[in-house]
């Protein structure tokens, strides 16, 4: 028997085109990218994570010379607020990169470990997260769940 998976996004020129609510995770996340600690690829994440109680978490990549012992910016961001906000549900996540490394027009996916993460968290709080993607110039991939995402989750039913 063959199936067929759909994948559902929205796609926008630009982030300003989003509600102006979600205008202050963008910068969130901007202002996070730029305080990444990326000193060997000049790749910098940052990601901003938008809380049920409205509180908004953010988080960078963290590199280490004894790779692969870093980190990504949206597991910080989701880690984090599991740990310092159990229990409070992540809505929206944003991530974005900058450096040379990544081309103006490119929205950057989470990884793989960061899509397991993004998938075990919507599996424990029963309820989708919103996933937002920038490039550097502006253009803006939204997902209404990381099930569009990533299909076939390690261990999440």
């Amino acid at each position: 028997m063959k199936k067929q998976l759909t994948i559902h996004y929205e796609w926008l020129n630009h982030w300003k085109e989003l509600p102006d609510s979600e205008h202050l995770l963008i910068e969130k996340a901007t202002e996070a990218a730029q305080d990444a600690y990326a000193p060997y690829s000049d790749f910098k994440v940052g990601a901003a994570v938008l809380l049920a109680d409205g509180t908004i978490i953010t988080g960078n990549n963290q590199e280490n010379i004894a790779y692969p012992s870093g980190i990504c910016a949206e597991r910080v961001a989701l880690f984090y607020a599991g740990a310092n906000y159990p229990g409070t549900a992540v809505q929206t996540i944003v991530v974005l990169a900058q450096g040379d490394l990544v081309a103006q027009d490119e929205c950057v996916s989470p990884c793989g470990s960061c899509r397991q993460v993004l998938a075990e968290s919507e599996s424990r709080q029963e309820e989708a997260i919103r996933i937002i993607l920038v490039s550097q110039d502006g253009k803006t991939w939204i997902f209404d769940s990381i099930k569009d995402i990533l299909v076939f989750p390690f261990g999440v039913k």
